[in-house]
């Protein structure tokens, strides 16, 4: 059965958001075919379970229209058969099965039941496999691992996988592993033709305009065009990751700038995960959970917002309200502890 075209579809070069937009297509539940794309161990009966009572819809599950594949709500399509739905709402996504693995990590890693942290590994081995053009920073956002993980995981398996020159960051840049030949080939360019454009040095030798400047910066005053840090050994650093660090605004030692003065996961992203827990059915079909996403609206303000609380304190309140908002900080922090330890035992 062909079922309506208009689904999103994913690449190599366009890995964003799952879609969650569009219309939802009912589809009998007998036509969609359960696959363990991204867990390990397998669906949990006991959410199957849970998802199974709940009385409204469940939210629409996401296929891959090509193998009608499940990519994301494997629970979710086990709960719906549980209760002897028919159908079940789904979205489509075309494209590479590969690339449909990268999108369903992305989607299993920001909502619904957590992936444990073999999960995540495991994920990352196998986007590196079939996407290594894709940067370490990149990989880590969709698999939810550290960037330090990621690159040990690369290096690791480096001897497997075919080199590459050049890598995707998580701003859709492509940028090169080894900045050295670029910088050269610039240096040549300017003894050649002093009188170069900036732009036209770039051009020539394939950087950007900021590190054409920075090259003819460095041998007016006489220096090497390739900074130390640069000529090290492969695999130590390299301007792709060090240009992507600065692109994201990542100068808080691992922290992410939000863009709006403050350290911790850009707003853009926190918006998106928001979305995504407020449509997680184990959240917004319990009490406690509903609370939880409660507090979470609450305290998730920009720079400018909290600036304007602050002003609105009345003076006499000041010592008060900074004991009180303290305490709400030491609060926060050990639920996150709480909640990452609860994950570390789970892996």
């Amino acid at each position: 059965m062909a079922w309506p075209s208009g689904g999103v579809r994913v690449s190599a070069t366009s890995l964003g958001a799952p879609p969650s937009d569009t219309p939802p297509t009912f589809v009998p539940v007998d036509q969609v075919t359960e696959t363990c794309l991204v867990r390990v161990a397998g669906s949990r009966p006991d959410h199957v379970s849970a998802l199974a009572q709940c009385r409204d819809d469940l939210p629409p599950i996401l296929v891959h229209r090509p193998t009608m594949q499940v990519i994301d709500g494997v629970h979710r399509l086990r709960a719906a058969r549980l209760r002897g739905d028919a159908t079940i709402g789904a979205r489509f996504v075309d494209g590479s099965e590969e690339d449909a693995f990268v999108l369903a990590v992305r989607a299993n890693a920001t909502q619904g039941l957590p992936l444990t942290l073999a999960d995540r590994t495991a994920a990352a081995s196998r986007i590196l496999a079939s996407h290594p053009h894709l940067s370490d920073r990149l990989i880590a956002s969709t698999a939810g691992l550290s960037t330090k993980t990621v690159s040990a995981i690369r290096q690791r398996t480096s001897g497997e996988m075919t080199q590459l020159h050049t890598r995707l960051g998580r701003d859709g840049k492509v940028r090169p592993l080894d900045a050295s030949h670029g910088r050269m080939r610039a240096s040549q360019a300017i003894a050649k033709d002093p009188g170069l454009s900036l732009r036209a040095i770039a051009r020539i030798a394939g950087i950007s305009v900021g590190t054409a400047r920075d090259v003819r910066e460095r041998m007016r005053r006489g220096e090497h065009p390739v900074p130390p840090r640069y000529r090290l050994p492969a695999g130590q650093h390299t301007e792709s990751d060090a240009a992507e660090k600065r692109a994201s605004g990542n100068n808080t030692g691992g922290r992410v700038s939000t863009g709006d003065g403050s350290a911790g996961t850009p707003r853009a992203e926190r918006d998106r995960f928001l979305l995504a827990l407020r449509t997680d059915p184990s959240l917004r079909f319990s009490g406690i959970g509903r609370a939880l996403l409660r507090l979470l609206d609450a305290n998730t303000l920009d720079a400018a917002q909290w600036e304007r609380l602050a002003a609105a304190v009345p003076q006499r309140w000041s010592p008060v309200v900074a004991d009180l908002a303290m305490d709400c900080a030491a609060d926060w922090s050990a639920l996150a502890c709480r909640v990452r330890e609860q994950l570390r035992v789970s892996a």
